[in-house]
């Protein structure tokens, strides 16, 4: 089921699953605004590694909520792995605690990745 989850929420996200960072969707919803580029992705950044924190301190429940909070706001600026990974943990919340366990260590090393990501971005400009 948390398969079939994740299909329909690539497909409905259209940003590509493999994607660390979709720069082109990026640039779309910040209207190609340098500014407003490095803005969100500093809001991000900060969420990410906020929502993370209490994702790995928290119970099934709340990592479901955290894990939608943080699947929407990466799907926002086109963070295609995190938001992947993010759904994984929304669905597998529940599941048993070695299934959970591991989609948050996925989802925390989407996090890394996309985090490190924005770092350079960040750094570059």
């Amino acid at each position: 089921m948390a398969q079939a989850a994740v299909k329909i929420f690539e497909q409905e996200s259209g940003i590509p699953e493999s994607a660390v960072l979709d720069r082109a969707h990026l640039a779309r919803i910040t209207f190609n605004d340098r500014n407003l580029e490095r803005e969100v992705l500093q809001l991000f950044n900060r969420q990410a590694e906020l929502l993370m924190g209490r994702i790995r301190g928290s119970e099934p429940a709340a990592v479901a909520t955290l894990a939608h909070t943080l699947k929407g706001s990466a799907t926002g600026i086109g963070a295609g792995r995190v938001a992947r990974a993010a759904a994984t943990a929304e669905m597998v919340a529940g599941s048993t605690p070695g299934d959970c366990k591991h989609a948050i260590e996925q989802l925390a090393q989407a996090v890394v990745e996309a985090r490190t990501q924005i770092a350079a971005l960040l750094h570059l400009e």
